[in-house]
This record gives C-alpha cells, sequence and structure tokens, in this order.
C-alpha cells in the first residue's frame, strides 16, 4: 500500500522504521520543524526528520501540515500513518484520506498526550497500542488493531515505551497489510493531560509508592525533582525510611519520607549515585 507518515518523536521514530523495512515504505515523511533542543538551544531537526534522512525517505516540515497538502496530493498515498505528531490534524487532510493513528495505550483508556506516563503514574498493570482512524475528537476513532503488554514493577518511561514502539511497528503494518474492520471504542475514556512542570515536583505529603511510580514514570526525558530542584532518577519504597514528609540521610542513605533516593542529578551537575551525592552534602 502507498502510505506517507507523520510524526516526530523517537517513538515515532521506532515506528517509521519497522515501516520503511516493509512493503508499506512512506512515500512522503512530514514532521515538525525544527526547534531549539540542548542545553544550548541550539535548532536541531527532529528525531524523525533525522531518521528520514537516514532512511532516504522524501521529508517536509511544515509549520503546519495542511501547508504540506499539495505535496502529500501529489504522491497520492492510500493511507497516511500518524505517530507521535504533537500537533493536531486539521481539515481538509483530516478527511480526505484514511488516517491510522499509532496510539501507546488501551483506547479509550488515556487518550491524551502522555499516555504511557500517565500509566505508569496510576500504577496500570498493563496497557498497550492500539492502531484507530483519526477523527476530529482527540483519539476517539474506531480501532481496527490491538496489542497488550503488562506493565512490569520497573518499567520506567523508558523501557515501556520502547517496548510499546517496538509492538506499534509490526501492529501497524498488519494493520496495513488488511483487512481493516474499525470497532468502536468500548467504555469510559479517561484522558492523559500533558505532564505540566508543577507535577514534577515530589510532594513529600504524597504516599511513598506514588512518588516512586511518579519517578519512574518521568524517567528518562522529564525527571522528577525535589523543591530544592535535586532531580530524582531512581527511587524504591524503603520501609526503614524517615518519617512523612521528611528530607534526610540516614546511614549514608538519602530519603523523602518512605521513598528512598537512589540516583540523583543536582541542578547543572551529573547523575549520581545517592551515596556519592551525600558525601558532598554532609549537612543533609
Amino acid at each position: 500500500m502507498r502510505t506517507a507518515f507523520i510524526g516526530t518523536s523517537p517513538f515515532a521514530v521506532t515506528v517509521l522504521e519497522a515501516l520503511a523495512g516493509s512493503r508499506h515504505r512512506p512515500a512522503l515523511v512530514i514532521t515538525r520543524p525544527p526547534r531549539p533542543r540542548g542545553r544550548g538551544r541550539h535548532e536541531a531537526p527532529t528525531p524523525v526528520a533525522e531518521a528520514a534522512a537516514r532512511l532516504g525517505l522524501p521529508l517536509l516540515a511544515p509549520e503546519r501540515l495542511n501547508e504540506a497538502a499539495e505535496q502529500l496530493a501529489a504522491v497520492a498515498p492510500q493511507a497516511l500513518c500518524l505517530c507521535a505528531y504533537g500537533a493536531l490534524v486539521r481539515e481538509p487532510i483530516l478527511s480526505d484520506y484514511e488516517i491510522l493513528n499509532v496510539h501507546p495505550s488501551l483506547l479509550p483508556r488515556w487518550r491524551g498526550a502522555a499516555p504511557v506516563e500517565r500509566a505508569i503514574i496510576a500504577g496500570d498493570r498493563e496497557t498497550g497500542v492500539c492502531i484507530m482512524r483519526l477523527v476530529a475528537e482527540l483519539d476517539a476513532g474506531p480501532v481496527c488493531a490491538r496489542a497488550t503488554t503488562a506493565i512490569d514493577p520497573g518499567d520506567d518511561y523508558g523501557s515501556l515505551a520502547g517496548r510499546l514502539a517496538a509492538i506499534a511497528g509490526p501492529l501497524l503494518i498488519g494493520a496495513l497489510d488488511g483487512p481493516r474492520v474499525y470497532a468502536a471504542q468500548d467504555g469510559e475514556p479517561t484522558y492523559a493531560a500533558k505532564i505540566e512542570p508543577a507535577e514534577r515536583v515530589l510532594d513529600p505529603q504524597r504516599p511513598a509508592a506514588e512518588l516512586e511510580r511518579l519517578v519512574r514514570a518521568l524517567h528518562p526525558h522529564i525527571g522528577a525533582r525535589l523543591a530544592d530542584g535535586l532531580r530524582v532518577e531512581r527511587a524504591r519504597v524503603a520501609g526503614d525510611g524517615l518519617e512523612p514528609g521528611r528530607f534526610g540521610a540516614r546511614d549514608g542513605r538519602l530519603f523523602l519520607g518512605a521513598l528512598e533516593l537512589l540516583v540523583v542529578k543536582p541542578p547543572g551537575g551529573r547523575e549520581m549515585a545517592a551515596a556519592d551525592y551525600l558525601r558532598g552534602h554532609a549537612r543533609i
């Protein structure tokens, strides 16, 4: 099937790589324009733009997707494949093509921008990938394929998103192979809002189990942190921690209440074991 691919993120790169190696190799890739990245805030192409160049795929990076309408029409795709694009698809493109959207959740649970993070934060035991037909309402379209995976107790965003992306590519290819039978989403939807900066701060009044899930959900791409800016990369619930709400050290270990901080990163510093951090902060 003649396809075009629309995406931006590292998750989308894994799906694009699978698609490019199939008989549905995209005739065109569309991504977001270059944006400032890294400490120097220099403009850089998106991960999908870099992947398209490496794979030898034609690429466009318009400010708005509709600006690419003529180029899309010129390649005459039979289907558009959308994955983690980061912007809304509007008319006329929305109605002009069958758009298969790759979404990393078991819809209708966790519609929206941060489904992987929200599944971990909520303590869900499983998640998955759905291939749905894009409609105007957010992530509400009918589903033609789905696959499920367990959320392991040690999963963080990196491990879970990587596993979901590996599932998503073959699932999309299978959907393109057809036949595609779409079914309406069944159940009460929940929404995975974008992670806001205030949500990254570990609230010492929250139960340690909730904080531990938040640390895993935001690692390694966003990062949870303490109010003073100390980033927490790894943590665990400890039965021998401190009283609720207290931040401090005991026997060479660093705690926020019953949450033991295992790996931290000071503002502007490097990632380090908590024991190494404590050696430089003896007054904690």
